[in-house]
């Protein structure tokens, strides 16, 4: 029986898929190969940049026209800067592979000579000599090409420029690159010249970058679908909108949320049991709390400082403190941590994401805070929530100073302690969800907490005071109102965050509550 992939390249006789040869133009590619261009594939991790790869080596394949063959170079990684062991690492890739897939023994057989070229000509003398010899023109791709570090990287791209003339009678007819990055990107340090390389200048033989992007909601819901006609297990029609909220396609979370609600989650291997969107939230909270493998690369991501110096304003809410840095922008973006709209609003990538970053950043805070659940809960089963606003409040007032120190987002601190303070009593039963709206100054969250068959609902819209007190209530009103009319209900909160260290928390801290078109809203400051 298949099952949702969620660990290396799919294979179509035990994964469900979406046909990796339809998830880019395949006419395109096949033109720019005919055309001889070398060109590049680039994509956040686990997207299914190796898949569609492998998929359209098969296709090149049976169509004989060329051989085409796939390398994975990511073991010469270890080299380092020792370009001779990397080279070495990459002529062992190349004799395995063309033995694999084509069934050609020439690089094998002649290895030993092979060797024995130049450390900065082993890659072009091999690829010349096995072009030369075999009966068809090559086609290459080379995954996990921006792996490679330093003067290794460097060596490589130069010498796939160096042959580029020859081709495709002494070299191969097309060279495909696949990377999280766009070549362009690189900033390579030389240790050899003792400078920064770009990856434009070492490589500027490139024709074209593509990019694989998320799954489509269609290709979303075809994916489920193969569950569906495999096994009989249906899914609820409303589930395929929040798992799109969830994840917004992105296709590991995709396949990650589909293995957990119909193998991890045990209850449903009984594939007469309907797929809810109860369900559904189960496995999206089993998920962030076991950050497995990809999430947990993405996470690491965050202490990099030019992943900080976009990531941070966005959880902070703020405007990016001297403009943004395209480099550190687009570094962002292949990453898959941020999406870019096309009016230019800058958000996190998804849902998950959105709930996980902050979750990671107060880590610390939340499990050596004391709080219990219980302490809120009303007899109906309902959280008090200005009760609990109150309690932040007043341990805010007491050890923000100390605590926001402590964060290495420290201009995100004061949003970061509240959110660690709701996740910790929350995660009693309930679900925190979270919004940035890029340049809009505050954050958007809403509490859910089921009880007694209901679901209570509350919206805490968080913002900096940047104007005068007045502005600042006047504007959060607006937007906690229309936060709260969004996800339908009547229970808001603002709370206003004054960083002015000349005033004392007498004159930074209250509660009132203001009627807003009809609705009470409670504000707080602090």
């Amino acid at each position: 029986m298949k099952f949702f992939n969620t660990a290396g390249p799919i294979q179509s006789d035990i994964h469900y898929q979406v046909n990796p040869l339809e998830r880019w133009n395949l006419n395109e590619i096949l033109e720019l190969i005919n055309n001889r261009k070398y060109f590049v594939l680039h994509a956040p991790r686990q997207t299914g940049k190796t898949s569609s790869m492998l998929a359209l080596m098969d296709y090149i394949n049976k169509e004989s026209k060329y051989h085409a063959v796939y390398i994975n170079i990511e073991a010469a990684q270890t080299a380092r800067e020792n370009v001779r062991a990397g080279m070495e690492s990459i002529l062992y890739e190349l004799s395995d592979r063309f033995e694999y897939h084509i069934e050609n023994k020439l690089i094998q057989e002649n290895y030993e000579e092979l060797k024995k070229h130049s450390t900065h000509s082993i890659l072009t003398s091999t690829l010349s000599f096995i072009c030369k010899k075999i009966d068809k023109p090559i086609v290459l791709f080379i995954d996990e090409i921006d792996a490679l570090i330093g003067d290794t990287l460097i060596s490589v791209l130069r010498q796939l420029r160096s042959g580029y003339d020859k081709r495709p009678k002494a070299f191969p007819q097309s060279v495909i690159l696949c990377g999280v990055r766009d070549v362009r990107d690189y900033r390579i340090h030389s240790s050899r010249e003792k400078t920064i390389i770009t990856g434009g200048s070492a490589f500027n033989i490139k024709a074209k970058s593509l990019r694989i992007g998320n799954f489509s909601k269609a290709e979303l819901k075809y994916l489920l679908n193969e569950h569906t006609k495999e096994t009989g297990q249906e899914f609820e029609e409303n589930i395929y909108e929040l798992f799109w909220k969830y994840t917004e396609g992105q296709p590991w979370l995709v396949n990650a949320l589909a293995y957990e609600l119909t193998y991890e989650i045990k209850a449903n291997r009984d594939h007469n049991i309907s797929i809810t969107k109860k369900h559904l939230e189960q496995a999206k909270e089993n998920l962030i709390q076991r950050r497995d493998t990809h999430l947990d690369q993405l996470v690491d991501k965050l202490k990099e400082p030019r992943v900080k110096r976009i990531i941070e304003p966005i959880v902070a809410t703020q405007s990016i403190k001297g403009g943004l840095k395209e480099d550190d922008l687009q570094y962002v973006v292949d990453l898959g941590l941020i999406t870019i709209s096309r009016n230019g609003e800058i958000k996190i990538a998804n849902q998950i994401y959105s709930e996980i970053i902050p979750r990671v950043l107060s880590w610390n805070l939340q499990v050596s805070l004391v709080q219990k659940t219980e302490w809120y809960q009303e007899a109906s089963g309902k959280i008090n929530m200005k009760k609990l606003i109150a309690a932040f409040q007043q341990f805010f007032r007491e050890n923000s100073e100390t605590w926001l120190q402590r964060f290495d987002y420290h201009e995100a601190g004061p949003q970061l302690l509240l959110q660690a303070f709701l996740q910790r009593i929350i995660n009693g039963g309930g679900r925190v969800e979270r919004e940035y709206p890029y340049g809009s100054k505050r954050t958007d969250i809403l509490v859910t907490w089921p009880y007694a068959e209901k679901i209570q609902k509350t919206i805490i819209e968080l913002k900096i005071k940047y104007k005068t007190l007045e502005k600042t209530i006047e504007h959060g009103l607006i937007q906690t109102h229309d936060y709260m009319d969004k996800c339908g209900t009547k229970e808001g909160h603002l709370i206003i965050f004054d960083r002015n260290k000349d005033k004392t928390w007498d004159e930074k801290v209250f509660s009132k509550i203001y009627n807003h078109k009809g609705i009470e809203i409670t504000v707080w400051g602090m």
